[in-house]
């Protein structure tokens, strides 16, 4: 009777296992848009995004993005999160398979009676397995899977994010030192151009007033170059912070490369023209996919808990019993019980698991939406930048050629008594201000290129979460 009731019960256990559920939900639709709307890139030489930086003809750039990424405390907190994530995978597969225990018990015993005193003492191996029916155990494990798996693009997501703080700044850097330039060279004009008004007006030939005028204009240009050099010297001090070099070390190798610096990355991002096979390369993106996963899976296990539990247990040892000078020894083992647990009252707690369960998938669905939605937008928005760049870059420059002209042919008739103090300095504010675009310019392109090899995801790939391990 004894088989008969134990092979009913897990005959019911086994039928009512086809009505778990232990599958994620169904793919969910990303919402990407059918085509870009901004126009693509279509100048410089397109390279491989996960070697862009090697391409750029600046070493210096690399060894700082390296050693960012070397002391990025980012970085380091997505490493602990992947440990934290492959731990809650294995400990999550170890619940499917069965739990194993080494047990050594010693008691000593008296009954108070002319029975003689004894000592019973013990070894044995527990071995216990929840049979896991419904597939609660399995959801777990998959779940904890995909968080792991989201992790691991965590990291390469703060990689790329650092990457590009840090080459933000460089180029930041690098734009303000030839702003720098420009403002010394500015003031070194003004300056000249104060001390030959000043002669000119102690022989009788410029009004006091133009003699003013230009030493307020020589004293405005000092304080632009003074200015100009604490922004680079901020400049500087941020990318001591990200890179973690000192600062004495960083100037001499800035200095260095001053040569070979440049304000626009040399070669360019490829994107491709479908939204859907560029947002597949960027790791938030799948990272918000995984977690997706990770929130279907856990409805299914809390949909699971819901369902009776079948679990069974044994043990084998060999144990020893001493008493009144005599020694007993035998081997022991037991098989079950085979225990099956149905849930029959419990105040709603399943089913308010598998609700908060349900709304947390929701929650992450949603979340996963908007990351795609904010990925077409970096996207497109660094394309119009782009577009826009490319589209300004020929006219600035020739605005700044023309300005330069005039005012070379202006200063040239000031000295000549051929032209004003006032027509000398509208000419030299007309062309800093041309200058100051071109250079602006060439940093917001650069920053648009970098903005689109973030947004098109750095070079990374979703096969490599498996293959590669920080």
């Amino acid at each position: 009777m004894k088989i008969r009731s134990s092979a009913l019960a897990v005959s019911a256990a086994l039928a009512l296992a086809a009505c778990g559920t232990s599958g994620p939900a169904g793919k969910v639709a990303a919402g990407t848009p059918p085509q870009w709307q901004a126009p693509l890139p279509h100048n410089g030489s397109i390279t491989d995004l996960a070697g862009w930086w090697q391409h750029q003809g600046d070493p210096l750039l690399v060894e700082l993005i390296e050693a960012a990424q070397q002391a990025s405390p980012s970085i380091a907190s997505a490493q602990s999160r992947i440990a934290q994530s492959r731990a809650a995978r294995v400990a999550s597969g170890a619940a499917l398979a069965p739990q194993v225990n080494a047990v050594a018990t010693s008691t000593r015993m008296s009954k108070q009676s002319e029975a003689p005193v004894n000592t019973t003492s013990q070894a044995m191996l527990q071995a216990s397995w929840e049979i896991d029916l419904f597939g609660a155990n399995r959801a777990t494990r998959d779940a904890a899977q995909a968080r792991y798996e989201s992790a691991q693009a965590g990291w390469h997501e703060a990689r790329v994010s650092v990457a590009a703080e840090t080459a933000n700044q460089y180029y930041s850097l690098r734009a303000c030192e030839r702003l720098l330039a420009v403002a010394h060279e500015d003031s070194v004009s003004r300056q000249q151009t104060a001390n030959l008004t000043q002669l000119s007006a102690k022989a009788g030939f410029q009004s006091p007033a133009n003699a003013a005028l230009a030493s307020a204009s020589a004293a405005d240009g000092r304080s632009r170059e003074v200015a100009q050099r604490a922004a680079c010297d901020i400049d500087v001090k941020a990318l001591v912070a990200l890179t973690a070099l000192g600062e004495p070390e960083l100037r001499q190798k800035l200095g260095a490369n001053a040569a070979q610096a440049a304000l626009v990355p040399a070669q360019g991002v490829g994107i491709a023209s479908l939204p859907a096979h560029t947002l597949s390369q960027r790791p938030d993106v799948f990272t918000a996919e995984r977690e997706v996963a990770a929130s279907s899976f856990e409805v299914a296990g809390a949909q699971a808990e819901r369902f009776p539990s079948l679990s069974i247990s044994g043990s084998v040892g060999r144990g020893r019993i001493h008493a009144n000078g005599a020694n007993v020894t035998a081997n022991t083992w037991t098989v079950g019980p085979l225990q099956m647990t149905l849930p029959i009252f419990d105040a709603g707690t399943r089913r308010a698991n598998v609700d908060a369960a349900k709304a947390r998938y929701e929650a992450a669905v949603s979340g996963y939406r908007g990351s795609v939605r904010q990925a077409v937008r970096e996207v497109e928005e660094a394309l119009v930048n782009l577009d826009s760049t490319a589209q300004r870059g020929n006219d600035a420059q020739t605005a700044l050629d023309g300005y330069r002209l005039n005012f070379t042919a202006t200063e040239d008739r000031y000295k000549n008594g051929l032209a004003s103090l006032f027509e000398l300095e509208d000419a030299r504010r007309t062309r800093l201000a041309a200058e100051t675009t071109v250079v602006g310019l060439q940093r917001e392109r650069s920053a648009a290129w970098i903005a689109l090899y973030r947004a098109a995801g750095g070079g990374w790939q979703a096969q490599s979460t498996d293959t590669e391990k920080p």
